[in-house]
């Protein structure tokens, strides 16, 4: 409190506490975890610059980056490997979007949860798992 002439003033503290956000640590190569996915089938080009086809993704950069190779174990009709060439602004966190050249595909495919195991982060060949 500060006395200013005959008039008192109170100085109060304010603290605007921030939730806490724990962030998961990005996926190391080998590494296999779940993510949600959805499926996209808009022709053109990815943010890496390739045409969209089979076999590519979208990730968040901050968890799967561009280049990042990865194998779909569960479920098994989507089995098989993928890479990470594309990006998203709702593909947020451990998401990915799979591009499907069939609309009414993708668009069945909706929302699910997937097993995937990473086996390469990026570009950098030597960040992919041992055979």
């Amino acid at each position: 409190m500060y006395a200013m002439g005959s008039i008192a003033v109170v100085l109060t503290e304010i603290a605007v506490v921030a939730p806490l956000v724990l962030a998961a640590a990005p996926p190391r190569a080998g590494e296999t975890i779940r993510v949600t996915a959805t499926a996209y089938c808009q022709d053109g080009k990815t943010k890496s610059g390739a045409t969209t086809r089979a076999g590519i993704v979208a990730a968040d950069p901050s968890v799967l980056p561009v280049g990042s190779v990865l194998r779909v174990e569960s479920p098994a009709a989507y089995a098989g490997i993928y890479t990470v060439l594309d990006t998203g602004g709702a593909v947020d966190g451990r998401k990915i979007d799979i591009f499907m050249p069939d609309c009414a595909r993708a668009k069945k495919f909706g929302r699910q949860t997937l097993r995937i195991r990473v086996l390469r982060r990026g570009w950098d060949p030597r960040a992919s798992t041992p055979h």
